[in-house]
């Protein structure tokens, strides 16, 4: 197959979100038996609710894996060695399934790096300190000041990170290979910590490293001009793209694996 196709971020939220208004649709249905219609008790509700609910969070995976192909795209080299793991670990007989993702050691250290420059919310706020505290920089915080984490600037400290600016996923095969972005390191924390983390990490998470999987698995990617991308940032609590992603897909395996 030597067709490209061309794609822009705003589709893949339009995506994400026709497939869950589908889902929700269908599980919450009313079901009929015979003339009768048996409606599950508070149905249109629970469909309203839970669409709502997930529908937003797919907006924050849409930017997180928009601002992950910008730089996979920007950086040709990233791209070449992603590739190179998945034909490795998968060949181009079958297409990724979600098990391999524990294999796909680099594709793991671009997420978390990606996460690191563009964290889907750069801040982090509607926080209090419960006690008392003294900062290492002589501040003094009694307890009840409402806080708000700059988690932006964390991740771009060249105290904690060398070269912050520069996309290197090859720091976390390295000195930061034990650095997680679950909460528990506080260098890194695209999801918050503790109570307060974000609800939907485990989702976004499994959707992000096999989406970018499957993309890169199945397409050469390359922008339309051969330009590096646009990574001009826009404002907003959703830390999005100023300039809508759009780039040509190439099929790179056998025909028969995008008939389904």
């Amino acid at each position: 197959m030597e067709d490209s196709l061309q794609i822009s971020s705003s589709s893949i939220i339009s995506l994400i979100a026709l497939v869950v208004c589908i889902f929700v649709y269908y599980l919450w249905r009313p079901v009929t038996n015979g003339t009768k219609s048996c409606t599950v008790p508070q149905a249109d509700t629970i469909n309203k609710a839970t669409c709502l609910n997930i529908i937003a969070g797919s907006d924050s995976i849409a930017v997180a894996i928009t601002w992950a192909l910008c730089l996979i795209v920007n950086n040709t080299h990233v791209l070449k060695k992603a590739q190179d793991e998945l034909d490795i670990h998968i060949g181009k007989h079958r297409k990724v399934k979600e098990s391999d993702m524990k294999n796909l050691v680099y594709l793991q250290a671009i997420v978390k790096e990606s996460l690191r420059l563009y964290p889907v919310n750069g801040l982090i706020s509607l926080l209090a300190a419960i006690e008392d505290c003294t900062l290492s920089t002589g501040y003094y915080v009694p307890a009840g000041t409402h806080l708000m984490v700059n988690i932006w600037k964390i991740h771009r400290d060249e105290r904690l990170w060398p070269e912050p600016d520069e996309f290197q996923p090859e720091r976390f095969l390295g000195g930061h290979k034990d650095v997680d972005v679950k909460g528990q390191n506080f260098e890194l924390l695209p999801f918050g910590s503790g109570r307060r983390s974000c609800p939907g990490m485990a989702l976004s998470l499994q959707v992000l490293h096999l989406t970018l999987a499957a993309l890169l698995h199945s397409f050469e990617i390359a922008t339309p001009s051969n330009e590096p991308v646009d990574m001009t940032e826009s404002i907003g609590l959703t830390h999005m793209k100023a300039t809508p992603l759009e780039v040509l897909l190439i099929p790179r395996l056998n025909s028969k694996h995008y008939e389904n």
